[in-house]
């Protein structure tokens, strides 16, 4: 679905990069939202182990959809089916580096709110960070990815 949602092979080789990390993988938190009916793959999203200074977190995506599923909620799903199973397993804490128009309506805010940046520059609107378990405390501080974002 990454080769055909994308101009490049780039995000598909991210997901095999970080699928071959014993550190970065979590089992269920790779999700595909299937066409209702049919069973097809359409949407896709992942997400990997990554930390907020010393705490452990989530690092949202790649995300996909496959181009005839787009604009039919099929993204949507995925994300959203990621982030109950990450609630489920009692993760505290998810980034994402992605369109500020899109993510809040996951419940995503600011990641500067909470204290949160990355190693490089990104246009604040464009980090954001969502909170899962309200009971428990957001950690501030940089953000460590996976060694296959490369960054």
């Amino acid at each position: 679905m990454n080769l055909a949602a994308f101009p490049s092979a780039g995000e598909a080789d991210l997901v095999e990069a970080l699928r071959a990390d014993p550190d970065a993988w979590i089992d269920g938190l790779s999700v595909i939202a299937e066409k209702a009916g049919d069973g097809t793959p359409a949407g896709y999203a992942l997400l990997t182990r990554c930390r907020v200074g010393d705490a452990p977190a989530l690092a949202l995506g790649p995300c996909a959809v496959a181009p005839s599923h787009q604009r039919t909620g099929a993204g949507s799903a995925a994300i959203r089916a990621a982030l109950e199973a990450a609630r489920q397993m009692g993760e505290n804490l998810v980034v994402v580096l992605g369109h500020a128009e899109y993510y809040p309506r996951f419940g995503f805010r600011r990641a500067s709110e909470f204290g949160i940046r990355t190693s490089f520059e990104v246009p604040d609107e464009n980090l954001m960070a969502l909170a899962l378990d309200a009971s428990k405390p957001v950690p501030s501080g940089t953000i460590r990815y996976p060694a296959a974002f490369g960054v």
